[in-house]
């Protein structure tokens, strides 16, 4: 056994140039010791006064074991040693942790044993500080390319943080500009109810984003006629919005000449053709409806089919002609039909979206369930109506996303006694104050809110 030993003490570097007799003397004096794979040798921190040589298996050499800082400093295999600095510091202070990484044999050498053999040997003493050197300027490059390391990820970490601050500010600035979109949207829209005795009208808009592509409008023509308009154009977004904008401000421009609606729809139609780069297009109903008679004459530009309601609670769609968006055709067929809304009948005009919503099952808010809400508001006033119908709308489409612009717009004829219309219990905003018009007194209208917007 000491044979053995003492051959595998002369494979050791550190004392690879002891003559034999030497060599025998720490094969007896040294003493084996056998540790299982994971083995604590012993501890950071903890008072030592041995040595150790390595002859089979592998050990690690760990700082700050157990910690967030944990290092690991070596892995010391056959011929290497461990535990060292103990017996070089006067306090005898471990300076690392030693781990068996897998099943190890080692030879222990007390201190003792170990200034014995300095004594005798001195010049051990310059192979130990050659072994300590080398190992020292490891750890230095170890040390150094773990800083370069930690200081790259730090710059990434910060160029990241950097980048995410000014998409944060970005995102804030484009939000504070979408919301000043959405009121100049919203300012070009009717803000008040027009008093035309003997009829009630009633309006609802909600974007589905900040601002959108809806619109309606009254819009006088003269003391004994009104016109009406509702449309939705084609696509989502400040690119709606605008198309939006251009479109209310021809049809308000157009209106004034007093055409009949088809040749004001024919010539707003004109002016987007030469106007419209991206290629939208719009829906519209626009009629013209006289205070005298009740007569409600209109054009249909693609536009969903009006639906009246009468005193009774009677649903029906009016109108089944072709029609054609604007904004496409350099003539676009147009439906073309006239009405009469008797005492207590209302008249609702919508947008797509009202029918669009899905609830979680994937199905839509189609026209029959329309028809059976609007069927519940026979007794209702015009913005009541409305209100009551947007209510239906949102409580079926529960927390699904809103994915299109929901407007409304109701004209109920007078004749039957009806509730004014109040501010909706559901809007937190309130309404606006009232304006004076002609003389008259309006009623506000709310406007809704999108997600993007609350």
């Amino acid at each position: 056994m000491q044979g053995d030993r003492a051959r595998a003490l002369e494979q050791v570097p550190l004392f690879a140039s002891l003559p034999p007799e030497e060599v025998q003397h720490l094969a007896g004096a040294l003493r084996p010791l056998r540790v299982p794979a994971g083995a604590l040798l012993f501890r950071e921190g903890e008072h030592g006064a041995t040595f150790y040589i390595v002859l089979e298996g592998q050990v690690e050499v760990v700082k700050a074991h157990g910690t967030a800082d944990e290092q690991l400093l070596g892995v010391r295999g056959p011929g290497e040693f461990v535990g060292e600095m103990s017996l070089l510091n006067r306090d005898d202070v471990r300076m690392a942790s030693v781990y068996a990484r897998e099943p190890a044999t080692l030879l222990e050498l007390t201190r003792a044993e170990f200034d014995a053999l300095l004594t005798r040997r001195p010049f051990l003493a310059y192979e130990m500080v050659k072994v300590l050197s080398a190992r020292l300027r490891s750890a230095h490059d170890d040390a150094i390319r773990d800083m370069r390391k930690k200081n790259t990820l730090l710059r990434d970490a910060y160029e990241a943080l950097r980048d995410a601050q000014a998409q944060i500010i970005e995102k804030e600035k484009l939000e504070r500009e979408l919301e000043v979109a959405h009121d100049i949207q919203m300012s070009l829209l009717p803000h008040t109810l027009p008093d035309f005795a003997p009829f009630d009208f009633g309006a609802r808009i909600a974007p589905a984003r900040a601002v959108g592509g809806d619109l309606f409008d009254f819009i006088p023509l003269d003391d004994e006629t009104m016109a009406v308009v509702i449309g939705d154009v084609s696509d989502k977004g400040v690119p709606a919005a605008i198309f939006m904008a251009q479109v209310h401000a021809l049809l308000r421009a157009e209106a004034s000449a007093a055409a009949s609606p088809r040749a004001t729809l024919h010539a707003v139609n004109l002016h987007l053709l030469d106007m419209n780069a991206r290629g939208l297009f719009v829906t519209v109903l626009y009629g013209v409806l006289k205070q005298r008679t009740g007569e409600f004459a209109y054009a249909r530009a693609g536009h969903e089919l009006p639906m009246l309601c009468s005193v009774a609670g009677e649903v029906t769609e009016v109108g089944r002609g072709r029609g054609q968006p604007l904004g496409l055709f350099d003539a676009p067929l147009l439906d073309e039909q006239t009405i009469t809304l008797t005492p207590g009948s209302m008249l609702l005009l919508y947008t797509d979206g009202v029918t669009d919503p899905n609830d979680h099952s994937g199905l839509a808010f189609d026209v029959d369930q329309l028809k059976a809400a609007l069927c519940a508001c026979a007794s209702m006033a015009a913005q009541g109506a409305c209100d009551h119908l947007m209510q239906a709308v949102t409580a079926y489409h529960q927390n699904a996303p809103q994915h299109d612009d929901i407007t409304l717009v109701a004209v109920r004829a007078g004749g039957r006694a009806v509730a004014r219309a109040s501010p909706p219990a559901n809007t937190s905003a309130g309404w606006p104050t009232r304006i004076k018009y002609r003389g008259a007194q309006r009623t506000p209208i709310d406007f809704g809110t999108s997600s993007e917007t609350t």
